[in-house]
């Protein structure tokens, strides 16, 4: 069964940083392109950044400069290092997995909960 298992979301001051990983099963980190979405309530989901299968990385204009994505091949895992955080960042961010061919499905994970709070 194909997974995505988002971690290390939490509270953190305006300023601070978190790490998120995710956690893919089988060789899908290898296989797809890695990307990180969030919604804030009230808000529709919204793309964040990208990892393509070359490696090439790809921002929102919001997070450029502060978020950088990385995967682990190796691991089957993908991360978000999250620096500078604004109260605006606040949401639920999700792992994507997106396939190279249209006719293999989209994954998400669950949703780990990042709040930015003084």
């Amino acid at each position: 069964q194909v997974q995505l298992v988002e971690s290390g979301g939490g509270l953190v001051q305006p300023g601070g940083s978190l790490r998120l990983s995710c956690a893919a099963s089988g060789n899908m980190v290898n296989i797809y392109n890695m990307a990180w979405y969030r919604q804030a309530p009230g808000k529709q989901r919204e793309w964040v950044a990208s990892i393509v299968r070359s490696g090439s990385t790809y921002y929102a204009d919001f997070v450029k400069g502060r978020f950088t994505i990385s995967r682990d091949n190796a691991k089957n895992m993908v991360y978000l290092q999250m620096n500078s955080l604004k109260l605006e960042d606040t949401a639920v961010y999700y792992c994507n997995a997106d396939p190279p061919v249209a006719s293999l499905p989209r994954y998400w994970g669950q949703g780990t909960q990042v709040t930015v709070s003084s």
